[in-house]
């Protein structure tokens, strides 16, 4: 196996890694701006107003988008094992 085939492979699940959490935790994000926006603008500083919705919406995307994620990471393992006999030799 070259260093660029390694190399290669690690790019990929890094890609992987990004774009999986990226799906979950964007949505939260954008939440917590707009609960942190609402909350300047009036003034109140409670913990959970800013903390629940972030969990329902986290919660949400996982349940939606969760069997999207989870057919990328199985295309991606059975692509690793599929071509272990040609990054063997």
């Amino acid at each position: 196996m070259t260093p660029e085939t390694v190399i290669d492979i690690m790019r990929e699940a890094l890609w992987m890694i990004v774009l999986l959490s990226g799906v979950i935790i964007g949505p939260g994000l954008v939440i917590g701006l707009v609960v942190s926006t609402f909350q300047a603008a009036t003034q109140i500083n409670e913990q959970t107003l800013s903390f629940l919705p972030r969990l329902i919406v986290t919660l949400l995307v996982i349940i939606v988008t969760g069997p999207w994620m989870l057919t990328q990471l199985l295309d991606h393992a059975r692509n690793l094992i599929s071509n272990i006999p040609y990054l063997i030799g």
